[in-house]
């Protein structure tokens, strides 16, 4: 919705036209400022909130963090236990440590000829199964995993994995095949084997020793620590409209009226349970939604007076940063577009907002200083064009104008009237073209 401002103001004669009963109100064209404001509602926004997931299921082993604490990042805030996967990672490396030493790769000592060859073969296709069973594992403790950057991180690690061990599969393949035809000796080949073999143990304790470190919590960002998560979506809105950017590991909704409660040590959590979001607020933002008839006056550093529901009476200023490309549905049905603007400095009686905080916002999307102004009340349509009736050689005259920028108490003239012409400022029904003006 547009409305506007006016830093100089118009001055008004008032007066009548013949006596107290008339409804005919006369001014003056001024030189003045106006403002053109599109306001819109909005909210504060954080510039990070990343809440941390318990990784897989198990139980709160320990809690570094209190509500309010400020922390770093990469500080410690909790430990998952999970037996599951701390099984996987003992047995893996117990697997690891009875690896045979030697280059016998699990074949009988002095195999040699066919019998060695096919013993050869048994044990590269009972490694490959292993290799298999390993990675098939890894991926499903991944997967488990809510967090979609650390299972990402799981999943390319086990994908990495898989591709350095079929290298050293295929190598040891070959080296049978050299065997098979004389090039080399089943010796050599067995040391390929045993190669293949130890990358498939260590590459299993690996994975599983990666699966259990990521159920140490770290936060992300910088930032003061809340328990719990957010509450599940309501009528109220979205975690992502109090949120500047995107990073929300684990969390795609929510509304910011309440919290999950928060899990106290040695109690139980599913995979996905939140379990403490850390919230950046180093620099705050808004968001605003602004109506597709109005979102092309809106560009980048666009000056903005903001007002806080929580806080009637103090003033806050704030700039856009962007305007998003695709349009979302507002709140009354009809197409908006996301506005972002950075906060500006608070004075020093200001209250510090909150994230999530509601808002009105007044963007001054255009300016236009120097400028002959009337009183919008001065406009009137007729026959289509916009017109002003004005005084002149004493009489009314209706004068087509054109307008530039047009505010809720006055608007620019940019053709058709001069400064200082009086101009009919109400009761522009009530004149007629050549009466007599006082």
């Amino acid at each position: 919705m547009i409305i506007a401002g006016l830093v100089l103001l118009v001055s008004q004669s008032g007066v009548s036209c013949d006596d107290e009963k008339s409804a005919v109100r006369l001014g003056n064209a001024e030189l003045g400022t106006v403002d053109e404001i599109v306001e819109a509602p909005g909210t504060v926004t954080a510039r990070t909130a990343a809440t941390l997931t318990a990784p897989a299921g198990g139980t709160l082993g320990e809690l570094f963090a209190e509500p309010g604490q400020r922390v770093r990042k990469g500080d410690v805030l909790a430990v998952i236990d999970s037996p599951d996967l701390t099984r996987r990672r003992d047995a893996a490396r117990e697997a690891l440590a009875q690896l045979p030493s030697g280059s016998s790769a699990g074949l009988g000592a002095g195999g040699t000829g066919l019998g060695g060859s096919s013993e050869f073969t048994a044990v590269r296709k009972r490694t490959d199964k292993q290799a298999a069973h390993a990675f098939a594992e890894a991926r499903r403790a991944a997967a488990t995993i809510t967090d979609p950057q650390v299972r990402k991180a799981l999943l390319d690690q086990v994908g990495a994995a898989e591709a350095a061990y079929e290298t050293a599969s295929a190598a040891s393949a070959a080296a049978l095949r050299s065997v098979q035809n004389g090039v080399t000796s089943l010796g050599k080949a067995m040391g390929s084997l045993s190669a293949a073999q130890r990358l498939q143990a260590e590459q299993a304790y690996e994975l599983a020793d990666a699966a259990v470190d990521a159920l140490t919590l770290r936060a992300p960002v910088d930032g003061i620590v809340q328990l719990g998560g957010p509450a599940q979506p309501s009528a109220g809105g979205s975690l992502a409209g109090i949120l500047e950017t995107g990073q929300v590991p684990s969390v795609t909704g929510g509304t910011v009226a309440g919290v999950d409660p928060a899990v106290p040590e040695g109690g139980w959590v599913a995979a996905g349970t939140p379990v403490v979001t850390v919230v950046d607020t180093a620099r705050l933002g808004l968001t605003a939604e602004v109506d597709e008839t109005d979102v092309l006056l809106v560009d980048a550093g666009v000056a903005a007076e903001i007002e806080l529901d929580a806080a009637p009476g103090a003033a806050f200023t704030g700039k856009v940063r962007s305007v998003d490309l695709l349009p979302t549905t507002s709140a009354r049905g009809g197409v908006s577009y996301q506005v972002r603007l950075d906060l500006g400095p608070l004075d020093a009686d200001s209250p510090t907002p909150r994230p999530g905080m509601s808002a009105v916002i007044r963007l001054k999307v255009r300016q236009a200083a120097g400028a002959i102004t009337v009183p919008a009340s001065a406009v009137i349509n007729t026959g289509g064009r916009d017109t002003v009736w004005t005084v002149r050689a004493g009489r009314f005259e209706a004068v087509p104008v054109r307008l530039g920028v047009q505010g809720e108490d006055t608007v620019q003239i940019t053709s058709g009237v001069s400064a200082g012409e009086r101009v009919v400022i109400a009761g522009a029904d009530q004149v007629s073209a050549g009466g007599e003006a006082p």
